[in-house]
């Protein structure tokens, strides 16, 4: 019995982790990214599918920065920028939460 709570506490604390990421990203988003994008959080994170949002995000976000910096040129300097370097794993947190296949629905617009 104990091991299953022990289990069950550890399960809720790592889902509640894992949405604070996406809540900051959700914010970093709307703050920096959203007038960039010309789209809104829903808008956006809907742009790819969680596993497509997983490959774009990972070894630092390389693959996200070309594309959206390709896509959206007056993005490119923000993108790049160290500033942006430490909140772009939250945005990858965010869109991976909301992906198009995710079934979730981020309260933004």
């Amino acid at each position: 019995m104990n091991k299953l709570l022990s289990i069950l506490l550890v399960a809720a604390l790592s889902a509640s982790v894992a949405s604070a990421d996406a809540k900051a990203g959700q914010k970093a988003y709307l703050k920096t990214l959203k007038a960039k994008f010309n789209m809104n959080g829903t808008k956006f994170a809907a742009d790819h599918t969680v596993a497509e949002w997983e490959e774009l995000f990972a070894n630092g976000a390389k693959g996200f920065i070309k594309e959206y910096s390709e896509k959206y040129p007056a993005s490119a300097a923000v993108l790049s920028s160290p500033d942006m370097a430490d909140k772009l794993q939250d945005v990858g947190d965010f869109a991976k939460e909301y992906g198009s296949d995710s079934g979730n629905v981020p309260s933004c617009g």
